[in-house]
């Protein structure tokens, strides 16, 4: 007997690039055709303009381009003089870059458990691994969520560290009225196309508080070199290009709206999902502007909804199945699975539902809808 699977006949995709290109489809055009007609494609006008916006947009004194967001952490830290040996403390809980970049660099990244409220830094945790080999902290604004700055500005000023704001997923956000990007002493910014923010390929931005860092960072991002074929230092190849600052700086003057969407389209979820059983919905407090690169909910029986979800043609992404101190990467640095709680309850629980500033209402009723229907069949099931 031939078993009929029913069509899918409405799809629900995580974002929605086609949407927001679609209204900005000229102008994106008439700016990558200006770049190729002046034929500038290394670190030319459009570079430099994005690097002034940004910093303004984020109240930073100074902006550096660089090639993608992981670059951006790579070269602040490198900037920071974290060196072979060194330790950095880093969240348990987030994507692996974040540890990835000081382990290029020669260091050892020392893993904090998270909050289980924002699923940031833990700050009281990352204040007890603190030892004398320490020299920075990297907060993650996860989700779009901003760390505890206050706390974490003091620890660090309490142990003279360096610290590294790793803003991915957060442009746009800010921590006491104050962007993140400009409460450390470096911002690393991502352009990955799915961000808030998000060019057509990789490129990234660095914000740094003084023209010395800065200066540093421009060195740092072409071998090393201030003026052609002199290298003072090892540096390597990380420089935005051209045509994407250009999108980019199309883009970057409706941010602030596009986020305001997104914060709608999460106050949508949260009334839609408030009554359904067992979800734990994004916590978001007073003193942080929530700029929702992610809806991300909790549950335990989050295998089987996002399997039933997808079997209603509604994507969703599991953003981190494994934290960052049991990869097995970091294994040689001999964690156990229980070390870190809240990072691996996390990981077994989140899910990231579909938003984009294009959502409507009856999406996020759709969504909801899947969601109650999946999990009423998961407890069926198990009873």
């Amino acid at each position: 007997m031939r078993i009929m699977i029913p069509e899918i006949t409405r799809k629900l995709p995580v974002v929605d690039l086609k949407a927001q290109y679609s209204g900005l489809r000229e102008e994106i055009l008439a700016a990558v055709s200006g770049v190729l007609d002046n034929a500038h494609f290394i670190l030319g006008p459009n570079v430099a303009g994005l690097e002034r916006e940004i910093a303004q947009f984020c109240q930073s004194p100074y902006a550096v381009g660089v090639a993608a967001g992981t670059d951006a952490l790579i070269l602040a830290l490198r900037a920071a003089g974290i060196q072979e040996g060194d330790e950095v403390v880093v969240p348990a809980f987030s994507f692996v870059a974040t540890a990835d970049a000081v382990s290029i660099l020669g260091g050892t990244p020392v893993f904090a458990d998270v909050d289980p409220s924002t699923l940031n830094i833990d700050v009281n945790h990352a204040s007890s691994l603190i030892t004398d080999r320490t020299r920075a902290i990297v907060p993650v604004h996860l989700y779009g969520q901003p760390a505890d700055m206050d706390a974490l500005l003091k620890l660090a000023e309490r142990h003279s560290l360096v610290v590294v704001e790793d803003c991915a997923q957060a442009l746009g956000a800010s921590w006491r009225q104050k962007p993140v990007g400009s409460l450390g002493d470096y911002g690393c910014i991502s352009f990955f196309p799915t961000k808030n923010l998000g060019a057509y390929g990789d490129g990234g931005m660095i914000t740094a508080r003084n023209q010395r860092s800065a200066a540093r960072l421009k060195k740092l991002r072409v071998h090393g070199s201030e003026k052609k074929y002199c290298h003072d230092e090892q540096g390597m190849n990380s420089r935005l290009d051209e045509l994407q600052a250009a999108i980019l700086r199309v883009k970057l003057p409706h941010l602030e709206r596009w986020n305001v969407e997104r914060r709608r389209v999460a106050d949508l979820y949260r009334q839609a999902l408030a009554p359904v059983d067992g979800i734990a919905l994004p916590w978001e407090g007073p003193e942080g502007y929530h700029v929702y690169h992610q809806f991300t909910i909790r549950h335990e029986r989050r295998d089987a909804i996002q399997a039933a979800l997808r079997e209603s043609g509604i994507e969703s992404v599991v953003y981190y199945p494994i934290p960052l101190h049991l990869q097995p990467m970091y294994s040689h640095l001999g964690y156990r699975k229980g070390q870190l709680p809240v990072a691996e309850a996390a990981a077994a629980e989140v899910l990231s539902l579909p938003i984009f500033p294009e959502m409507g209402e009856e999406d996020v009723a759709y969504v909801a809808e899947q969601m109650e229907r999946a999990i009423s069949v998961s407890l069926r099931r198990s009873a």
